[in-house]
């Protein structure tokens, strides 16, 4: 057997291991296509360095599409859906703002949490209310 295959397995089970270390089915797809790799050059040992890249590219696009064509639309749908997202579950609330927004950005304390705020510019001790987020910004105007 050629050493190439090996190296495709050992590949293949290091993703799987960085899978279980780093949870997300992220890697899981591309350790598939490893393994799988390493299958096709059990049989084929003399591919081109080039060839394999390409294969193993064709193996992971289609490990990846597998899974959101079949088992990603299995995923339970929860009747909370907010649950993780903390900047998304503070859209439509107000609060008064302890600082004023200057240059369209300002930092506010909301409950345990410093957050930072983009919106226009307002005093503080304006009523704003939260309209959106970017990521962990949330985006303001006054109400």
């Amino acid at each position: 057997m050629d050493k190439v295959a090996y190296l495709w397995w050992s590949i293949g089970g290091l993703l799987l291991i960085a899978e279980m270390l780093l949870p997300g089915a992220s890697l899981l797809w591309l350790g598939f296509a490893a393994l799988a790799m390493g299958v096709l050059m059990f049989f084929f040992p003399d591919l081109s360095l080039l060839v394999q890249a390409l294969i193993f590219g064709a193996f992971a696009a289609t490990a990846v599409g597998l899974y959101l064509r079949f088992a990603r639309p299995r995923e339970p749908v929860t009747d909370r859906p907010l649950l993780n997202k903390r900047a998304a579950q503070l859209i439509g609330r107000e609060f008064e703002l302890s600082e004023a927004i200057a240059m369209g950005r300002a930092k506010v304390q909301i409950g345990d949490a410093f957050w930072t705020l983009e919106g226009p510019d307002l005093p503080a001790g304006t009523r704003v209310r939260i309209i959106s987020t970017d990521g962990i910004v949330l985006k303001v105007q006054a109400s």
